[in-house]
């Protein structure tokens, strides 16, 4: 049995070895002048909205309204947080403009002459989706599903450049929604976890390769943090207070194994593309486990809320409070980080080891060369 596990783990590891061998090949690595990344769109829910539920009329999921945006842009954007997010801190890191949101770059074109839309990327992520179409259908959110149909018509309409979208990074992210309604009273009956996992899973397969389909070539996923340990599992009556809710984070962590098998099988069925999967969990896990080390005080209430672990309230509704200091927490409200905790996500994925990112960092996939073809 010993034998077994410890050919395993060597298979495991030379797995892997051919894997990033095989990309570096396949893709020789650009010159250290410069990145050969000039846009990013940009999939997801909350923790990667730029702002598109603003322009959605009786859309119940929004960050609009004060204190929202106020350390960075010092005004509501439409960002789940006070300041920038990852597709934000990841386009400076880049030194290309940060995207708008999808339903603000549409209705801009829609009153532009010539009709362009940027050639810096769009974001087209949704607060409040999932990465199952039927998760909070009745907010009047974007599924991720509708989020990718968006971009799919920019490209067979050619507003896109072909171009352009080779040369351009591709980030999703999607999942907390689902597993944090899983465990919702409201959600009832509930199929056995490791069912839902896998319908999540499925979805993520089919995005990818429409993703590829569409000319995608540089594909970011990223893995879920501990949606266990956020302030808003106060509102779960079956969630402890007093610590992570363990069994949302085993389901968590089941998805997150899942992806990054997607991610390591991708070469194989789809030639010429480069992914990697983003270790969000681990990463914040480790400031969890140091919060001193990363210049946290706080890494279990929301500095903006109210109730137990400032998780009840949402941040600008009535009765909420506010800390004195946002970059002191690790969340800004009941389910979101603040900007410094994005920032700190956001160089682990740019420029991190394998315990961040993996098999490469984003900053060595940007400087990949690869065919316009």
């Amino acid at each position: 049995m010993w034998r077994n596990m410890m050919m395993k783990k060597l298979v495991m590891k030379i797995a892997m070895f051919v894997c990033v061998v095989t990309l570096l090949l396949m893709a020789r690595v650009g010159a250290a002048s410069g990145s050969h990344i000039q846009a990013i769109f940009t999939f997801g829910d909350s923790i990667m909205d730029a702002g598109n539920n603003h322009f959605i009329k009786n859309c119940s999921a929004q960050a609009d309204f004060p204190p929202y945006g106020s350390s960075y842009f010092h005004k509501p954007t439409g960002r789940f947080t006070n300041g920038r997010t990852v597709p934000d801190f990841i386009s400076q890191f880049l030194r290309i403009t940060i995207q708008k949101p999808f339903l603000q770059v549409q209705l801009e074109a829609a009153n532009d002459t010539n009709g362009a839309y940027p050639s810096n990327g769009i974001n087209f992520a949704s607060a409040g989706s999932g990465m199952l179409l039927e998760t909070n259908e009745d907010w009047g959110v974007i599924p991720i599903q509708d989020q990718l149909k968006y971009f799919e018509a920019l490209v067979k309409r050619n507003k896109l450049d072909e171009k352009l979208i080779r040369r351009s990074l591709f980030l999703l992210e999607s999942g907390s929604n689902d597993v944090f309604n899983y465990f919702s009273p409201f959600y009832s009956p509930k199929p056995d976890p490791s069912i839902y996992v896998q319908a999540m899973l499925s979805e993520a397969a089919r995005l990818i390769a429409q993703l590829y389909g569409l000319g995608a070539r540089r594909i970011a996923i990223f893995g879920l943090g501990p949606v266990g340990c956020i302030p808003a599992r106060a509102l779960l009556p079956v969630a402890p207070l007093n610590r992570c809710f363990g069994r949302m984070n085993k389901m968590v962590k089941d998805y997150n194994l899942g992806l990054e098998a997607l991610v390591t099988a991708l070469p194989h069925h789809y030639p010429g593309i480069v992914g990697v999967f983003g270790d969000v969990y681990r990463t914040t896990q480790r400031v969890r486990a140091s919060p001193a080390t990363y210049r946290f005080v706080n890494v279990t209430h929301a500095c903006c809320g109210d109730g137990a672990l400032g998780g009840t309230v949402q941040c600008g509704k009535e009765g909420y409070k506010m800390c004195s200091n946002p970059s002191d927490f690790m969340f800004w409200d009941y389910f979101h980080p603040t900007e410094h905790t994005y920032k700190l996500i956001s160089k682990g994925l740019w420029a991190g080891g394998r315990a961040s990112i993996r098999p490469l960092n984003l900053k060595t996939l940007a400087n990949l060369t690869l065919s316009d073809h």
